[in-house]
């Protein structure tokens, strides 16, 4: 399927008649295409299609029918339907009245050439580069990101549903290649074992029938894995990617002790975050935030807040559940950079925030990082007594460190933490500590002397700096401008759909996140040119009520 780039033509006159009769005020559609005309262009999806080969539907038009299909959350049979009956979308996409329109796969097709391009944010990026051409959109201004959880398509097991599963999961795929193989292979007790999900039969419920039970599906793994790696196997095996995933899975847990299988119990599995929670997601991992449990995957979103502009969403990434929040920050930041629209500042909250960011934000990118830094985790300065690290004095050029009676550190080397990251560990004289009447209000280890434990200077200065900053009435004011990154978060998830993948798969994920970022972008900026203000947060009828205190 190759593409021939043409441009893009004019709305048909009797579209346009029947659409403004149709729809006096318009609709989010018709306005889109009335302010862009060319929103998308051919030549922005070159890469993505061959040369040569039957020409492929315009995918002008379909990056605009994807990111309806997102503002109006529905699937691709019903945007295809609107394709061919809805009025508005005929004239925002140039079509003639009777056109009829494409069979709903095309859409399937036309995400997964994104997917396969690698090519998940185009929709979003070049988005944005059209409405910075406009100056709807600009960069060195305020933006914030924040995250929320995204529900995996498919549910997660049981320990031995999914053993269970996997191997049935297995069997179904080789059977879909190398049929006559399998079936010479196969006892006839796989066929009443494995022939229905296992959702569909009942498990033993004592714990000695459950184990016996997964002995018996372990068994039976491991002598379709034996087959499978004999030479005799057919090289059509090495194709199956469920089988892979089998592996993964017996791997975990099952162990062959001299040739004895073991069902390994909960306590020798590696945590659960790094465990499959199904073989039909193997990207789906179980997180876990406060007290909410789910499995899936996670999403950061960030946006402009600048008060004089309408507020965008600039940039998307999805990514494993159980990563940390810090992991993503350079990230954002390096996305934004490629697309100039880095911020002045950028609020987050203290989940995104380390000592190393603080220092590399700016150094890098020259972004004030606004947030909340985790405390001192010292006990005297929880204990509220005793000398923490704000009682020594640094000398920075000297390498040396003072202690609060005066006495000079012996020792000064560069260290690292358990994450790898540099620090610098400085202890005392033996017969300084060991002497001193207020060493139990320095140190509550039973070692002769102290030792302390800090960042380097350039994040060691940052931290302290925003420490104070976080006690500044005026920060504290102009950081209020984070929490309106909920709000974004709730429209996504109560009008988009955000918290639930459609897609199996990261990549798949990630690309839905995107297409619900453009049709959310796509709602903002049409209120924005009809000079429709930002609604504020609501309050019930009731809650009005309530007297002022």
């Amino acid at each position: 399927m190759s593409l021939h780039p043409d441009p893009i033509g004019e709305i048909s006159v009797e579209t346009a008649r029947v659409a403004h009769a149709a729809f006096l005020k318009g609709t989010v559609a018709m306005r889109l295409r009335e302010e862009f005309d060319a929103l998308y262009r051919d030549e922005d999806f070159q890469a993505l299609y061959p040369n040569r080969g039957q020409p492929a539907l315009v995918p002008w038009r379909l990056a605009l029918i994807t990111i309806f299909q997102f503002f109006e959350h529905l699937s691709d049979r019903q945007a295809a339907d609107a394709v061919r009956a809805r009025i508005d979308w005929k004239f925002a996409l140039g079509l003639d009245l009777a056109d009829p329109g494409f069979h709903f796969s095309v859409l399937t097709e036309f995400r997964a050439r994104l997917v396969v391009g690698q090519a998940d944010h185009l929709l979003l990026d070049t988005m944005l580069e059209r409405f910075k051409e406009r100056g709807l959109v600009k960069a060195r201004g305020r933006q914030r990101t924040d995250s929320t959880h995204v529900l995996g398509a498919v549910r997660d097991l049981h320990l031995l549903e999914l053993v269970g599963e996997t191997l049935r999961a297995t069997l179904d795929d080789l059977a879909a290649v190398v049929p006559d193989w399998l079936r010479t292979l196969a006892p006839p007790a796989w066929f009443e074992r494995y022939g229905h999900r296992v959702e569909d039969s009942r498990l033993p419920r004592s714990r000695e029938k459950r184990e016996a039970l997964a002995l018996e599906i372990g068994a039976d793994g491991f002598q379709l894995l034996d087959a499978l790696d004999a030479p005799t196997a057919p090289p059509a095996v090495r194709t199956v990617t469920m089988v892979q995933t089998m592996r993964r899975v017996w791997q975990i847990h099952y162990a062959r002790d001299e040739g004895q299988l073991r069902w390994r119990p909960v306590a020798e599995l590696p945590p659960v975050a790094d465990r499959l929670q199904s073989p039909y997601d193997p990207e789906m991992h179980y997180s876990m935030k406060r007290q909410f449990e789910w499995s899936g995957y996670k999403v950061h979103i960030t946006e402009t807040c600048d008060d004089d502009a309408a507020h965008l969403v600039t940039h998307v990434e999805t990514c494993p559940a159980m990563q940390l929040d810090t992991t993503s920050t350079a990230g954002i930041h390096e996305r934004l950079a490629a697309r100039e629209l880095l911020p002045a500042e950028h609020f987050v909250d203290s989940a995104y925030i380390n000592a190393r960011l603080l220092v590399g934000s700016r150094l890098d990118y020259g972004v004030a990082l606004e947030g909340p830094v985790r405390g001192v985790a010292s006990w005297q300065f929880h204990a509220g007594q005793g000398y923490d690290l704000s009682h020594f004095t640094i000398d920075w050029e000297g390498e040396r460190v003072t202690c609060p009676k005066g006495k000079v550190s012996v020792s000064w080397r560069a260290s690292r933490n358990a994450n790898g990251s540099p620090r610098i560990l400085a202890q005392f004289s033996r017969s300084d500590c060991g002497a001193c009447a207020a060493r139990a209000l320095c140190t509550a280890t039973k070692a002769a002397r102290r030792h302390v434990y800090f960042h380097p200077r350039a994040e060691y200065d940052a931290l302290n700096a925003a420490r104070v900053r976080m006690r500044d009435p005026a920060w504290k004011e102009r950081y209020h401008a984070r929490a309106g990154v909920e709000g974004t978060l709730s429209q996504g998830v109560r009008a988009f759909g955000m918290r639930r993948s459609r897609y199996i798969g990261l990549a798949k994920t990630g690309l839905q996140q995107v297409c619900i970022a453009a049709a959310m972008n796509v709602s903002r900026i049409v209120n924005c040119l009809n000079g429709r203000p930002r609604a504020q947060t609501r309050v019930t009828p009731f809650a009005a009520l309530a007297p002022v205190a």
